[in-house]
Parts: structure tokens; C-alpha cells; sequence
């Protein structure tokens, strides 16, 4: 124990900045990260085949199949799909 009584005194087994610890908090500080409209941004991401629309529409197949006549237009490489990628997609700049 220290002279005022508290047992949690003693040496530190890591010293440096707190920002320096991986913690869900701080994890993406720092890092690019992708637009909301890009394939891998917040809503973006929902177009595609593992989304929620574009799993939908995987499921239901068809025309709305990535590969059918519809939803090929929704791929990064397709008219609509593509036209948001270059104009809303892309990466946001570093967070701090």
C-alpha cells in the first residue's frame, strides 16, 4: 500500500497516450473510410448482393438477379450503379 492508503498504486505495465489503445471508440480514427453512397459506405452497401435491397433482390432472381436485366443496372459497373459510385462514392477524407 502507498502512504494515503490506496493499493492500486505501483508502476504502470505500458506507458504512452490513451489514444495509442484499440478501443471500439477510437477505431476508426484516423482512417479513411468510404462516402455513405459508396458500395462499401452505410447505404451503399445495402445495394449490394450481401445488403439488405440487394440480397432481396438476389433472392427473388430473375431480372432483379445482379447479372438480369434490372439489376445489373445497380452494379458498381452498371448505368445507375455506376453513375452514383463516381459521383457520390468514393472515400471520405481521414476522420481526424
Amino acid at each position: 500500500m502507498s502512504a494515503h492508503g490506496s493499493s492500486n498504486t505501483g508502476s504502470k505495465t505500458s506507458t504512452g497516450m490513451a489514444s495509442q489503445v484499440k478501443t471500439p471508440a477510437n477505431s476508426g480514427i484516423g482512417e479513411d473510410k468510404p462516402k455513405m453512397f459508396d458500395a462499401q459506405g452505410s447505404i451503399g452497401k445495402q445495394f449490394t448482393e450481401e445488403g439488405a435491397i440487394g440480397g432481396t433482390a438476389q433472392k427473388i432472381g430473375g431480372p432483379l438477379d445482379k447479372e438480369g436485366m434490372v439489376g445489373k443496372q445497380f452494379t458498381t459497373d452498371g448505368s445507375v450503379g455506376g453513375s452514383v459510385q463516381s459521383a457520390l462514392g468514393g472515400q471520405k477524407g481521414k476522420s481526424n
